[in-house]
């Protein structure tokens, strides 16, 4: 049986349900705090080396970095496109995978950070010791307010919420390959050739930024490939057989609570089983009829006909 199954059945209640609404204010909530000072993102982002050092909230806050904003009217789109496959992706997996799949994408963020540290200070020391001392001569002082390190402050920047939003879109095209979107509002496209673009595009702009690339998109993408690997078994149904299963759960659950309800009550007195646990219930095979007596009038009561009114 399926890790993630056995997993959803110990702590799925506790899932965070329409976790796309609280994402979205998320971003919400990011691009406020960039608008009214930009240079608080160097206070939030998730610089290793500056959590290293005590600042260990930076472990959570970057997420309050939004992907980048370059005109308003574009990002609210985008962030409406992204807010409604997130929804659609939890309404087809379940909030509980979903869950999953965001958090995991989280982590592996987090891991891809330190691991960029751990190569930088291995194989760039004379780097980053330049930068910093380039930079702390260009600019100043502030340096505390960015981590402790020019260096980290910048190359922390690019871990951002951007590929997490990434991997959700590839998560939607590899679940709906047949879904269209239009381009510019136009164009129809299969979602499944976008996701094919978008990969190449990635893996292009990862080698493009050298190691450092590979870390941050490499391991905000990470979740895409080890999500899919561990629920390949369970995502083998089609989105449309997944809603027949759903619908066909609650048909089966409601009909069996209609036949707990009528179940075991007597046709002469009006007792149940519910109410009168020790009493014993038949049917009578002489009634016309699903009649069913208690114990006490099983022998005693006038046979039902079809004809009686």
């Amino acid at each position: 049986m399926n890790f993630l199954y056995k997993l959803e059945k110990k702590v799925g209640k506790y899932a965070i349900k329409n976790l796309p609404m609280y994402m979205l204010a998320t971003y919400a909530i990011g691009y406020i705090v960039q608008l009214i000072n930009p240079d608080v993102a160097y206070f939030l982002s998730l610089n290793p080396y500056a959590i290293l050092h005590g600042q260990v909230w930076r472990l959570f806050s970057w997420v309050l970095i939004p992907p980048d904003s370059g005109n308003i009217i574009f990002t609210a789109i985008m962030l409406f496109f992204y807010f409604s496959i997130s929804r659609t992706l939890e309404q087809t997996w379940g909030s509980f995978y979903f869950n999953v799949y965001i958090f995991m994408g989280l982590v592996f963020t987090v891991i891809g950070a330190f691991c960029m540290f751990g190569y930088s200070e291995l194989f760039s020391a004379d780097k980053i010791a330049f930068t910093d001392a380039y930079l702390q001569g260009m600019k100043g002082d502030a340096l505390a307010f960015r981590g402790g390190s020019w260096y980290y402050a910048i190359n922390s920047l690019l871990f951002s919420t951007y590929y997490v939003n990434m991997s959700i879109f590839l998560a939607y095209a590899a679940t709906y390959p047949d879904m269209q979107v239009l381009i510019m509002f136009i164009i129809p496209v299969k979602v499944k050739y976008l996701g094919i673009i978008y990969s190449i595009i990635l893996v292009l702009e990862a080698f493009g930024m050298g190691v450092i690339g590979l870390f941050v998109i490499g391991a905000s993408l990470l979740n895409f490939v080890v999500f899919f690997i561990m629920t390949r078994k369970n995502f083998r149904i089609t989105p449309k057989m997944r809603a027949r299963q759903k619908d066909f759960k609650k048909r089966t659950a409601a009909a069996a609570q209609a036949r707990q309800v009528a179940k075991h009550k007597c046709a002469i007195c009006g007792r149940t089983a519910e109410e009168y646990p020790n009493l014993e219930f038949r049917f009578c095979s002489k009634c016309e009829g699903n009649y069913e007596f208690c114990q006490d009038h099983l022998f005693t009561h006038k046979h039902f006909k079809r004809d009686d009114k």
